[in-house]
């Protein structure tokens, strides 16, 4: 089995100027390309798909640069948009269909026009009476080339701490991020990716737009169910899979176990706390953590497969620092850019540490930072020491008004199905470990945490 290093995946980056799509049609037009619903296509296949769509949005009136918002659940349908919006030469915007009616009008209030139906209908052949080419056409340069500096994809952040935010991620960013993944990671020419994250969220559009990069096989589930990731994991048939520390948990909880040709587990969306690598690891998943942002183009840093300790270093090509205030700045080829800061680095507003090693630990966000009688209290450190107890599931530290405190640090807490705790044992479980001024003055057992579609704790709707 080969693997690229990082001097092949910079090359094949270079490569991949022209439409992804087309390129990898031609060449490997009999290969799986996408695996969804139970259909399995091909890329020559996926292609005449895609064209199909890519007139269809020109019937529309679609011109090179319009945003197309795409409302569609993730699966054949939207990837048949998707690429049809890059053979147009428009901007595609995907939007997560859970959405309210009010988050979905402002997301899509930019958009020239909305894709809530299949584009291409069922079927590749084409008919005589589909819309005419020459919009189309029109759409794509003569060389079939794409300008990296041009905007490819609208992406909305994943709104963890407020509203989401439209990012600008352009072809540039995208053949960035899948060089530095794959140099990281490894390529298999025979790659067979599983995402059930949104396709309307970087950390699973990622996915399908490096399959087509590099011609391998994305496998996408329209949404996480543990039974259906566990069979397929276990069916032998997949070589990547992107979790989120969450859905990691679920799937160890089951019992689900990899198939042989599972090779790593990516684990990102938030921290991975030692309990929940110790546990997957046990399991016999080969686990890689990595930390991402929608104005990065997802992965900044990725450690070694089966060292998870850390979010590790960072990718090739990308550079990250520590602020003095510990907040983590991003600069490299994959950062969107208008996200940029004028001293040049994306302001994540998140915080951490990088060791001797270049290894990156979050230890949180400036905005999840409690100050308590004077005090600062990091979210984070407090819900590590939380979920080491063994009957805590997951846990969220937060701060409430108090009239003495400022604020008072306070925690949700999810047990493990089965087990029982109080809070009163909790806390003394945290005075055990922590300074007095860390342990949280009240501790509520809840059924769940308030989450986005991608898995990430919504925080403002803790308080």
């Amino acid at each position: 089995m080969h693997r690229a290093g990082a001097g092949e995946a910079l090359s094949a980056r270079r490569k991949h100027s022209e439409a992804w799509l087309a390129a990898a049609a031609a060449r490997r037009p009999d290969d799986p390309a996408l695996e969804a619903g139970g259909e399995v296509v091909a890329y020559a296949d996926l292609l005449e798909r895609a064209r199909r769509a890519a007139r269809r949005l020109a019937g529309r009136g679609v011109a090179p640069g319009d945003r197309v918002a795409i409302a569609l659940t993730p699966g054949l349908a939207f990837v048949e948009a998707f690429h049809g919006c890059l053979l147009a030469g428009a901007v595609a915007m995907p939007i997560d269909v859970r959405l309210g009616e009010t988050e979905r009008a402002a997301q899509i209030a930019t958009a020239a026009t909305v894709v809530d139906e299949p584009l291409a209908g069922s079927g590749s052949a084409m008919r005589d009476d589909d819309e005419p080419l020459a919009g189309a056409e029109r759409a794509m340069p003569e060389t079939g080339r794409h300008d990296p500096a041009d905007v490819a994809v609208v992406v909305h952040t994943s709104g963890t701490t407020g509203a989401a935010r439209p990012v600008e991620l352009t072809y540039g960013n995208f053949e960035a991020s899948a060089a530095g993944s794959a140099a990281r990671l490894g390529l298999d020419p025979a790659e067979r990716w599983l995402s059930a994250l949104p396709l309307s969220h970087v950390g699973g559009l990622s996915i399908v737009v490096r399959s087509a990069i590099y011609a391998t096989t994305a496998i996408v589930h329209e949404r996480f169910e543990v039974d259906a990731v566990a069979a397929a994991l276990e069916s032998g048939g997949v070589t990547l899979v992107s979790l989120v520390p969450t859905t990691l948990t679920r799937l160890v909880d089951a019992g689900a176990r990899p198939g042989p040709t599972l090779r790593c587990a990516l684990i990102g969306g938030g921290p991975l706390s030692p309990d929940q690598a110790t546990r997957a690891t046990a399991a016999g998943f080969p686990l890689a953590q990595t930390y991402g942002l929608t104005e990065a183009c997802s992965q900044v840093t990725t450690s070694p497969i089966g060292d998870p300790s850390t979010a590790g270093p960072p990718l090739d090509g990308t550079e990250v620092r520590i602020a003095p205030d510990g907040e983590i700045l991003v600069a490299g080829p994959t950062v969107a850019p208008r996200a940029a800061a004028a001293d040049g680095f994306l302001h994540t507003g998140d915080l951490g540490l990088l060791d001797d090693r270049g290894r990156l630990t979050l230890t949180g966000r400036r905005s999840e930072m409690v100050v308590t009688g004077g005090e600062n209290v990091a979210a984070a450190e407090v819900e590590a020491v939380l979920e080491t107890h063994p009957a805590v599931r997951e846990a969220a530290v937060y701060g409430r008004p108090h009239t003495q405190w400022g604020e008072a640090l306070a925690a949700r807490v999810v047990l493990v199905d089965g087990r029982h705790a109080s809070a009163q044992e909790l806390r003394a479980h945290c005075a055990a470990a922590l300074a007095p001024f860390k342990v949280p003055k009240r501790v509520d057992l809840v059924s769940e945490l308030p989450r986005t579609p991608s898995g990430k704790l919504r925080r403002d709707l803790l308080r």
